[in-house]
């Protein structure tokens, strides 16, 4: 029996090693959820759980560790850009360059401050490893060793400053979030910023027609001439309601049900129209189909695969089946259904029409369920294949010897990104549900960590009590914090940017996805995750980058 149990825990195999990286997980994780202060550190856990078993002397096969290490960091960023993609453009444009700009203000300030080590009697290569894991970017430390290795100078200092102080570096972006919010997040600010929730959510108001301007001309007429994109779901006539089309044309004392972008636009169309009823029509709790006897809304999911990246107007489905659609849901955002609109497979379509024709419509864009449970683990299998190919690829820059690579986390969540965003274009069904996709980053970030920890372990613990050893953590510590806090105070007192987007753009410059899950579970939503996604790319680039000058300077 003995030897049985100690050939499971100790004897390394493929058994042995995925025994002890499951209970790593499983232990991690739950204690991860224990609360200290109103805190808990989450899937950040599973990281310290394995530094400790790695100390106590549990290891696996050097191979298995390196694989699963690599698969699972590989499989979380992917995963993640998967989720952000289909928003991460869209995001730049409105605020990404602001983020960007304060993330390289991160990285800016964290340089400045390894620079500084050599001045406390820590040699350069060192402080670049002590820079490497106080900013959890261990792309940054490989090629910073790399560049050692080209140097014909030791490495193992490099490493090991990363290991001690990467506990602190992940910890200590979760303490600086938790006190921005208890500090410098005041009562009155808002922790998601109010103009991005006004861009994920459409606008209904109810009009009459008392413009003379626009008496006689149709609805197609208006929407040429009108500076904001509406759709009419439907008009009341002399007691009859009808769903209007392009060709409709608008007569006195019309009464009008309007979709608008957002409550902006709600005064151009006043103005337009002549007259805005005071009824609320964005409720969550309208009974839409008591409105009137004749027409129903309802919600159909988009399922076919060939509907996927299709603009909504090529379908013709008010030409064809007299219906109209106001609204396109899309996870937590509602967008604007106008005809160049885009639809990806999950969107539920708001439509406006006759039972049989909604259910004509019904049979054109799907609406089966089950169609959407299973995801497409082709199109995730070849993503982070092409993923890996891009972070491989060498980059060759002006003034520096060695090739820079997007490395095994850069290359697939660009990939991951790129295929949320521009798949449906090219119908490629990139689609997974939102448990799917959390299930995957789940794994792949819990595997990670486990696997990280059990190399750190072993010397954790020795370097930290050698006599330089606290020096390193506490520098470490320092080039984690106050970056943070600085870009922090400058994001939400300065450039008034949102609690949450602050968060993700945080935790991307500091390529912590640590701090980024825990930012996520206390806003109880995925916009840190988008901020991430922005800033995460350049700002690993640039890491890289600036592991690799440091050194060669």
């Amino acid at each position: 029996m003995m030897q049985w149990l100690s050939d499971i825990f100790l004897s390394h195999s493929a058994v042995q090693a995925v025994v002890v990286l499951s209970l790593l997980c499983a232990c991690g994780l739950a204690m991860g959820k224990i609360k200290v202060l109103g805190v808990s550190l989450g899937v950040a856990f599973v990281f310290f759980l394995g530094i400790l078993a790695g100390y106590l002397g549990l290891s696996i096969d050097p191979q298995m560790l390196q694989y699963a290490q690599n698969f699972g960091l590989v499989l979380f960023v992917y995963a993640l850009g998967l989720q952000v993609g289909p928003g991460f453009f869209g995001s730049f444009h409105k605020s990404g360059l602001r983020l960007n700009m304060l993330a390289l203000t991160v990285v800016l300030v964290g340089t400045v401050l390894t620079l500084l080590l050599p001045l406390l009697g820590i040699n350069l290569s060192d402080a670049v490893g002590i820079m490497c894991g106080a900013t959890t970017n261990t792309p940054a430390l490989a090629a910073a060793q790399q560049t050692l290795a080209q140097l014909h100078q030791p490495q193992s200092g490099a490493a090991l400053g990363c290991a001690v102080t990467y506990p602190l570096g992940v910890v200590g972006v979760i303490m600086a979030l938790a006190l921005i919010r208890k500090v410098i997040v005041g009562p009155h600010d808002h922790l998601i910023g109010e103009s991005e929730e006004e861009a994920d959510h459409t606008f209904i108001a109810a009009y009459r027609v008392r413009n003379e301007g626009i008496i006689g001309k149709t609805v197609g007429d208006l929407a040429r001439i009108s500076p904001r994109k509406f759709v009419i779901s439907r008009l009341w006539r002399d007691g009859k309601v009808t769903i209007p089309e392009a060709d409709t044309i608008l007569m006195p004392d019309d009464r009008l049900l309007v979709t608008m972008q957002d409550q902006d636009a709600a005064e151009a169309m006043q103005v337009l129209f002549g007259k805005q009823e005071n009824t609320d029509w964005n409720k969550d709790d309208i009974d839409w189909n008591a409105i009137d006897s004749e027409l129903v809304s309802q919600a159909i999911l988009v399922t076919k695969p060939e509907i996927n990246g299709r603009k909504l107007g090529s379908l013709g489905l008010r030409r064809h089946y007299g219906v109209n659609i106001s609204r396109v849901n899309r996870g937590d955002l509602q967008l604007l259904a106008t005809p160049d609109l885009r639809l990806l497979l999950g969107d539920r379509i708001i439509v406006v029409g006759h039972r049989e024709a909604i259910k004509n419509v019904e049979k054109e864009v799907g609406n089966a369920v089950k169609m959407l449970d299973e995801p497409n683990l082709i199109t995730v299998f070849i993503g982070m294949t092409l993923g890996l190919i891009l972070g491989s690829i060498p980059i060759a820059l002006p003034g520096i010897s060695a090739p820079v690579k997007l490395g095994l986390a850069g290359g697939p969540i660009i990939v991951g990104i790129l295929m949320g965003a521009f798949g449906p274009r090219i119908h490629v069904n990139a689609y997974t549900t939102t448990s799917a996709n959390l299930m995957l980053r789940s794994i792949g970030l819990a595997l990670y960590l486990a696997c990280l920890g059990l190399a750190s372990g072993p010397d954790f613990f020795a370097t930290v009590v050698r006599p330089e050893g606290l020096l390193w953590v506490g520098t470490g510590f320092l080039i984690t914090i106050l970056p943070v806090l600085l870009v922090a105070v400058i994001a939400l007192r300065v450039a008034h940017i949102d609690y949450a987007a602050t968060c993700g753009m945080l935790s991307g410059a500091m390529a912590n996805p640590m701090a980024m899950n825990y930012a996520n579970d206390d806003i109880g939503s995925d916009r840190p995750a988008v901020a991430y996604a922005s800033v995460y790319p350049l700002s690993m680039f640039m890491r890289v980058i600036i592991a690799q000058v440091l050194l060669l300077i």
